[in-house]
């Protein structure tokens, strides 16, 4: 059984090592500073950025960090799932399911006007994403300054 729930702030240890998971999956490295940041935006109030974890008897297995802000073709808060892992011998027992399905019980509990995400195009879970969402067929440009 999956249990979602709002991040707390004596989470900070099990979503770190989650977090420093999620972070080795993608190749990246992020500044100690960054993930301190980050970790209090989502437990301040006055931050779009919120999170959910995923806890089973093993504890806390994974986590969803959302972005909540504003659109200019809806009236409504669009939700932008930002960040989702879940921990490797978690996956396949529906932490990320649940995670998901929670953000959107919550977005129609709240009358968000959207969930969104993206991901890349070899990633494995995309197997769940096609079963809870439609794809677009947007492609994505940045700039990193």
């Amino acid at each position: 059984m999956v249990e979602v729930r709002e991040a707390q702030a004596d989470d900070y240890d099990a979503w770190l090592r989650l977090w420093k998971g999620y972070l080795h999956f993608f190749g990246t490295d992020l500044d100690e500073a960054v993930t301190l940041v980050t970790w209090r935006r989502v437990l301040s109030p006055d931050s779009g950025l919120f999170c959910r974890l995923a806890e089973t008897e093993q504890g806390v297995v994974g986590f969803a960090i959302c972005v909540l802000h504003e659109g200019t073709w809806v009236t409504r808060p669009l939700c932008y799932l930002e960040d989702l892992f879940v921990d490797e011998a978690a996956r396949g027992k529906g932490a990320g399911r649940a995670l998901i399905e929670a953000i959107i019980d919550e977005a129609r509990q709240k009358a968000w006007s959207k969930v969104y995400w993206v991901t890349r195009t070899g990633n494995p879970a995309r197997a769940l994403y096609d079963q809870l969402a439609v794809v677009d067929d947007y492609v994505r440009y940045r700039i990193t300054i």
